[in-house]
């Protein structure tokens, strides 16, 4: 049978209608383009040989293949205009215009499934590579875990297998001593963002970006099964900076969702606004994943962070101490978090709060009382201001959040129907920036913070504890990003003095041998240095370095180290 003519360039709602009209061509379409598609897979790492096969199996390769195939110009694309958009805001600084839905404007996005109505209390940062924490969180009392490939998780090969095999093995009721998926918290998936590209795989000549690696196989093994449990399938995406962004992961969705057989609009997506752009476009995000939407989230440390990506040449946006003179009471984080609540509900989509890093001491600490109280004043404050959820870290604060929802979250499963406050917020709400200085502590906290997670992912960590908190990324990033701002503008120490290369050095030098006390032997000693060395490198960089895992994976060792692990 004669396969209908289209061009790769077509809209994907074009292609589909056609395959739709006439499925019988399907298998045609495929084999036009066999020929194209040469695969190279490094092997199985070291002890997983078992997992490996299981996951890239002939028929979840071919999915994957069509998937790049199909898309690959569009993610070309993305790149390229993320590249134009930081040249365009780098070379004239300018407030961005906010991006709205023309035309009809009573739209709203679909129902979720009952499951994901009640979206109080998820676990973040669950790394399923680590089988003892993803089992501890799904024997939890919550509505969901953010089962992370991205921010808490370090994608080293091994890493990568044996996480995505986890999460097969949770979904097919595998795991002992974890309830089956229709009575465990839904399985919120978090492939790496855009800026991650998976080194152990190239189609037809080119490394697979590590959120299609990441997807596909997620979606291909579990997305039937969570959708005919009633338990998704559902995804968080991260960092996405551009309402076309949007476009893209939902025409993929609806493109996967026919290749699997999956019902249309089965998939649903949490987008965190962790982007100063992306927080402009919040309206038309949602409305390109209306079918697929299950509402926005807050990022709060990758948001700032980024400000200064963009903004940072300009000394009118330096960020001060975050530690003394950053937080959700602040201006720009406040009207932020309103404007996540307000364009949700407006539309009938979930608004999701910040995740709270905290980590609650034993009970006869003197200080758990006080750490406690803090940690449910932030996040009653997130209540009040009409969140339908947030995330936390450690287990044991579960019970005490549960209580705050039942006394203050009112009668319903969520807070859709609050519209939010009605006072305007504008461009200038969203960038007007805490003034302060930085202290000598607040330095030393982002130094030691950027060398142990640089340190920390070359062990194969994506996430680890410091100080009473957990650290990831988003910290990681909000750290390297103050210093290399502090650097290029002087900025002021309250103490005395101004931040320098040469007060960062020995600043830095002093927090390297307290580090290099707690090293067992050489190798990890050789660790811990290079961790220094990655950490000057990025902080003395003349641009700024975009995201500090793509720059720890690209520009040194890493991937040559892990290729095979």
């Amino acid at each position: 049978m004669h396969c209908p003519q289209t061009r790769m360039d077509d809209s994907l709602e074009t292609v589909l209608s056609a395959l739709e009209k006439n499925r019988s061509a399907f298998q045609i379409f495929d084999k036009n383009y066999q020929e194209d598609r040469r695969v190279f897979l490094n092997g199985a790492p070291k002890g997983l040989k078992r997992e490996f096969d299981e996951l890239l199996t002939q028929n979840a390769i071919e999915f994957m293949v069509d998937l790049v195939m199909h898309f690959g110009a569009r993610i070309e694309e993305l790149y390229s205009d993320r590249l134009r958009r930081r040249a365009e805001f780098k070379s004239q600084p300018k407030i961005p215009r906010f991006q709205a839905v023309q035309g009809n404007d009573d739209w709203k996005v679909s129902p979720v499934c009952d499951r994901l109505r009640n979206r109080h209390l998820d676990l973040g940062d669950v790394s399923p590579s680590d089988l003892n924490h993803f089992t501890s969180a799904l024997q939890s009392d919550v509505q969901g875990i953010q089962v992370d490939f991205d921010d808490g998780h370090c994608p080293t090969w091994s890493n990568q297998i044996s996480g995505l095999h986890n999460v097969l093995k949770a979904v097919a009721n595998r795991l002992p001593n974890v309830p089956p998926i229709t009575k465990s918290p839904v399985l919120v998936l978090r492939p790496r963002a855009w800026n991650m590209i998976e080194r152990n795989m190239s189609i037809n000549g080119k490394q697979v970006p590590g959120p299609i690696f990441d997807f596909s196989l997620l979606i291909f093994h579990t997305g039937a099964i969570l959708q005919r449990a009633n338990s998704g399938p559902a995804f968080y995406l991260s960092k996405l900076e551009s309402w076309k962004e949007a476009k893209l992961w939902n025409d993929i969705f609806s493109y996967s969702e026919l290749k699997l057989r999956i019902p249309n609009g089965s998939i649903k997506a949490c987008v965190l606004i962790e982007n100063i752009l992306a927080s402009f476009e919040m309206e038309r995000i949602l409305y390109e994943l209306r079918e697929h939407s299950l509402g926005l989230n807050c990022g709060i440390w990758d948001y700032a962070a980024s400000i200064i990506s963009i903004f940072g040449g300009d000394e009118s946006f330096l960020l001060p101490d975050r530690n003394k003179y950053v937080d959700m009471n602040k201006r720009f984080l406040k009207k932020y978090m309103e404007l996540v609540v307000r364009t949700c509900h407006r539309r009938g989509a979930h608004a999701t709060g910040g995740m709270a890093a905290k980590l609650l001491p034993h009970p006869d600490d003197k200080e758990f009382g006080n750490i406690l109280r803090g940690i449910c004043e932030a996040k009653f404050m997130e209540i009040q201001t009409g969140v339908d959820g947030f995330m936390i870290y450690d287990v044991k604060l579960v019970r005490y959040m549960n209580e705050m929802w039942r006394d203050y979250g009112g009668p319903f499963a969520n807070q859709i129907l609050y519209l939010g406050r009605s006072e305007d917020i504008t461009g200038e709400d969203l960038l007007s920036l805490p003034e302060g200085g930085v202290t000598r502590k607040g330095l030393d906290h982002n130094i030691r913070v950027s060398i142990l997670f640089n340190y920390n992912w070359m062990r194969g960590r994506g996430h680890f504890p410091l100080g009473g908190s957990v650290e990831d990324s988003a910290t990681a990033e909000i750290s390297r990003s103050q210093i290399w701002q502090w650097i290029r503008h002087r900025a002021r120490i309250e103490e005395g003095g101004s931040v320098t290369v040469e007060v960062v050095k020995k600043r830095a030098q002093k927090v390297l041998k307290d580090i290099l006390k707690n090293c067992r032997d050489h190798l990890e000693i050789q660790k811990v240095l290079t961790a220094y060395d990655i950490f000057f490198d990025l902080v003395n960089r003349r641009d700024f370095p975009e995201f500090i895992t793509s720059f720890i994976y690209d520009e040194y060792m890493f991937k040559k180290t892990h290729a095979h692990l």
